[in-house]
């Protein structure tokens, strides 16, 4: 019988072999229990989860995966850096650090410029988490968009992830995962769903 993540979806299969993704699962799940998806209202770990997901399947170690399925928490979540090195060692918590905004930065653009800049920093690793949290984020904008108006409001988000794939292009351009950055944000440009 398979572990459950939740009671709607079990434990993917790219997680049997990975004992340190699958604790990061675990405790992101417990950490973000009570939240949902902006674009969706489905569970939000199915996000950290996807991120986690697309490191996997380009090539990503384990301790890159568990970042990945604990990038947002820090930021999100009580959870401080310090309760991830416990859990998950140095390296995880310093790529979990890495994709983690300061919230007193203000105003947003601005937040947003710094967190690339944090991310650009801090190795490859961490670009390529970055990458795989902004193509699940472009996804699920493209998701929710519904015509040129869901373009228009999405429009600073839109802006951000542009500026990230031209951050991600110079530090990382060979990246599967920055390719499909590329991609996902021409669709969101060129096939916006619904009218």
């Amino acid at each position: 019988m398979q572990a459950v993540v939740a009671t709607d979806f079990p434990l993917p299969s790219f997680l049997e072999r990975m004992p340190l993704a699958r604790a990061a699962l675990e405790y992101a799940r417990e950490l973000h229990r009570d939240q949902r998806r902006e674009s969706d209202a489905a569970p939000f770990i199915l996000h950290p989860l996807e991120v986690g997901a697309l490191l996997h399947n380009t090539g990503h170690g384990e301790s890159v995966v568990a970042a990945g399925i604990l990038h947002d928490s820090v930021e999100d979540t009580g959870a401080e850096a310090g309760d991830v090195a416990a859990r998950f060692g140095p390296e995880v918590a310093r790529l979990v650090q890495a994709l983690t905004e300061d919230p007193a930065i203000e105003p947003y653009e601005e937040r947003k410029a710094a967190l690339r800049r944090q991310v650009a920093g801090a190795g490859e690793e961490a670009a390529a988490v970055y990458a795989a949290d902004k193509v699940a984020k472009v996804r699920e904008l493209r998701a929710q968009a519904k015509g040129e108006r869901g373009l228009i409001e999405g429009g600073r988000r839109l802006d951000h992830y542009v500026a990230s794939l031209a951050t991600l292009e110079g530090l990382i351009p060979d990246e599967p995962l920055v390719r499909q950055l590329r991609f996902e944000l021409e669709m969101l440009r060129a096939l916006p769903p619904g009218e």
